[in-house]
């Protein structure tokens, strides 16, 4: 467990350290926290102006002590709601879901693998380095048993 955590936080460093901007005034990475249910760590990296992958490494606040990972590929549409400052796109997509059971691993656990729909709204603070987001995501479990979940989380990223 701890060598997947290990492995996770060093791809995004690493990510990070050698993403390249889009434009003078807009990075392409952005790392920060998640909180809500899950709750733990973020990042997203731009592919270009509307198309994105956001990843996540959290644990669940629920019940169990759950392990989430996560990664998403959002669309965004920044002309949907027009602010004065900055920008505020709503995005939406499709992604992954692992969660892992650290009270029943190694015992036949119960751990589970889904796949997200998120839907959400992030504010683009204007000549600042961050960004502040809410979302509710649906998920379908698939395996071991299909089922139904919610998540929801607001969160800020620093992008580098």
């Amino acid at each position: 467990m701890m060598k997947t955590i290990i492995g996770a936080v060093t791809l995004l460093a690493v990510t990070a350290a050698f993403a390249p901007t889009v434009g003078a005034e807009t990075t392409m990475f952005g790392m920060g926290i998640i909180v809500g249910e899950p709750t733990g760590i973020g990042a997203k990296l731009h592919l270009d102006s509307g198309n994105a992958l956001a990843f996540g490494l959290a644990w669940s606040l629920e019940g169990d002590n759950e392990l989430h990972i996560h990664t998403d590929y959002l669309f965004h549409n920044y002309d949907l709601i027009p602010v004065e400052q900055g920008q505020l796109p709503l995005y939406f997509g499709v992604g992954g879901r692992i969660k892992i059971n650290e009270e029943h691993h190694g015992r036949g656990g119960d751990d589970n693998v889904g796949v997200r729909f998120p839907v959400g709204l992030a504010y683009i603070f204007e000549g600042a380095p961050f960004d502040v987001f809410m979302e509710i995501v649906p998920i379908l479990d698939l395996a071991p048993d299909t089922d139904f979940d919610l998540n929801g989380a607001i969160g800020g990223r620093y992008w580098f």
